[in-house]
């Protein structure tokens, strides 16, 4: 499942706060990154990942597109060629929709 975002203040994040952030292995953000050419995170002098926030988006479509809708990798890769926007679209759309459920529910317990 997927975990809120994380602060805008920092400008990179490791491999282990992405992976964190998603619920997923440091060994899925890195097989993800040589399946995906939309992921470049730069690396610093000791070869460490470094991910920016641009990244984490993309990590979020290929999450939503693989793991929330079932696609293959090769069915996500096909599907980010043909349209990225409208999938980009799609992912903001229910992450907000699971934003409001997440409230929803919260207001639910309280009452």
């Amino acid at each position: 499942m997927l975990r809120k975002n994380p602060k805008p203040a920092k400008i990179y994040y490791s491999i282990g706060e992405v992976a964190a952030l998603f619920d997923v292995r440091t060994s899925l953000i890195r097989f993800w990154e040589k399946e995906f050419d939309i992921l470049r995170p730069v690396k610093n002098k000791k070869g460490n990942r470094l991910f920016t926030q641009k990244d984490i988006d993309h990590l979020r479509i290929i999450y939503h597109l693989v793991k929330e809708r079932g696609f293959t990798l090769q069915g996500a890769k096909d599907k980010l060629r043909e349209n990225k926007e409208d999938v980009m679209n799609q992912a903001e759309i229910i992450d907000s929709l699971n934003k409001i459920k997440g409230f929803l529910l919260e207001v639910k317990e309280q009452l």
